[in-house]
């Protein structure tokens, strides 16, 4: 049937046919510079990044952008109370950002756009939404007019008086409408501003996203990535002031929006601002990029997902069972000598594709994978031939580049394997036994060989980093 995405817009699975065949303008949200990255934005991330390998891999040529929000008020706030400029503070986050993204393989979009390098394109914007009807001025300030655009509320399938009565929205009683957003915000003392045909000011949040999009993609996108969280009121009025300035629509042909990370069943989400979170780098020391984007990935990315230390040492050890199956892996042969390995390994392949055709179906197409690791195993142990065993290794490295897994870690000292075993039997034996200090030192001098030891309730497991 070919591939289908479910769009937020409609509700529904569609099937995905681009604006301009084998070719896709994806746009996604990036991460406001106040602060460092947590895993619920690395789950947003690798989610749209495994989006791209997919359709890089079915053919697509994909035009990638995803922004920097360096002008906002908490970046603002933020870098006040550091006594740093906000400049400053966006070029830490976003070093730091570049680093972290880069150890979890995401890749690089096309562009990165700051919102600061598009100020020409936001004031122009603004602009032509003031002649058209579509925006005032007050004081400096502009505002867009929601009455005036009637599809307004149609991604969030919310009317403007549901909205309001949910929304925190703005208080100004200067306003047409409660619900009217800010696309200018006039000069305040001590914050950055930046010349405009009313008064010096910086433009709003929403604002940001509309014009690095258009300037960079066009006015009409493929596909809209973010997080549930942005559906309103962001992504809602990104929908309203970009149609109202191209006179073009849809602006976005597919919305799509993945669920949130929390850090207990009884939490909404990661956030920042209230401290209940797990920094990327935080999750980077404990676990391999490839155990987080496992442990993501086993999830749907509309299924909501609940950060646990037990379940990601699980994508941990499953990672092993990947990287054991393609181990002794060199280059699988160009044609497939015919066998029932290949047979095999080709059906499960065809059954990847089925998966990930189905809206990005991660947790099924992940199953395949595991399945074929499996039949690579018993194909090892039982003596196949070595182009057979090759070719089928092959499909499974093919597959597990898909979903960026770069199955690196293990692929250290495989023959010294038994003796590092021995040791973690023999550390344990001495933590039974309470000699503490011998069981240090083994860890240490583990550690200091790239060989990182995990403590479990019921056993301790343990996985090679190169160093």
């Amino acid at each position: 049937m070919g591939l289908r995405v479910h769009n937020t817009l409609t509700r529904q699975k569609e099937e995905f046919l681009p604006l301009q065949p084998g070719e896709v303008k994806m746009y996604v949200c990036g991460p406001n510079l106040y602060g460092p990255a947590h895993v619920g934005h690395a789950m947003s991330y690798i989610v749209f990044d495994t989006i791209k390998r997919y359709l890089q891999y079915r053919g697509y040529r994909v035009r990638h952008v995803q922004n920097f929000t360096d002008i906002e008020d908490r970046i603002i706030e933020t870098a006040r109370s550091l006594g740093t400029s906000v400049s400053a503070l966006a070029d830490k986050y976003i070093a730091r950002f570049y680093v972290e993204m880069d150890a979890l393989n995401v890749q690089r979009a096309d562009d990165h756009p700051r919102a600061t390098e598009v100020i020409p394109k936001i004031i122009e914007m603004v602009q032509t939404l003031i002649h058209k009807g579509y925006a005032y001025e007050l004081n400096g300030d502009i505002y867009f007019r929601v009455t005036r655009f009637p599809e307004y509320g149609r991604l969030s399938k919310r009317s403007l008086e549901q909205m309001e009565a949910g929304a925190r929205v703005e208080v100004d009683l200067r306003k047409e409408h409660p619900m009217d957003f800010a696309l200018w915000k006039a000069a305040k003392e001590g914050e950055p501003a930046w010349d405009s045909p009313w008064r010096q000011g910086r433009p709003g949040w929403h604002i940001e996203c509309s014009a690095m999009s258009i300037q960079f993609l066009g006015e009409q996108l493929d596909i809209h990535g973010g997080g549930l969280d942005v559906i309103f009121p962001h992504h809602e009025n990104e929908i309203a002031q970009s149609e109202a300035y191209s006179g073009k629509a849809p602006f976005v042909k597919y919305w799509i929006h993945n669920s949130l990370l929390r850090l207990g069943e009884d939490q909404e989400k990661m956030t920042r601002h209230l401290g209940n979170f797990v920094s990327v780098q935080e999750a980077l020391q404990k676990y391999s990029a490839d155990a987080i984007r496992l442990f993501i990935l086993s999830s749907h990315y509309r299924s909501p997902l609940t950060w646990k230390d037990e379940s990601v040492l699980g994508a941990e050890r499953g990672t092993e069972r990947l990287r054991a199956a393609l181990k002794d892996y060199f280059v699988s042969p160009q044609t497939s000598p015919g066998d029932a390995l290949c047979e095999e390994a080709e059906a499960a392949r065809r059954e990847f594709i089925a998966s990930m055709d189905d809206d990005f179906n991660t947790p099924r197409a992940i199953a395949q994978i595991f399945e074929l690791a499996r039949i690579i195993n018993q194909a090892r142990d039982s003596g196949a031939p070595p182009d057979s065993l090759a070719y089928t290794q092959g499909i499974l490295r093919e597959l597990t580049e898909v979903l960026g897994l770069t199955m690196k870690g293990l692929a250290g000292p495989t023959q010294a394997e038994p003796f590092i075993s021995l040791l973690v039997e023999v550390r344990s034996q001495l933590r039974a036994a309470k000699q503490w200090a011998l069981a240090d030192r083994i860890r240490e001098h583990l550690a200091g060989l790239g060989v990182i030891l995990e403590d479990g309730p019921q056993e301790t497991t343990w996985k090679y980093t190169a160093l």
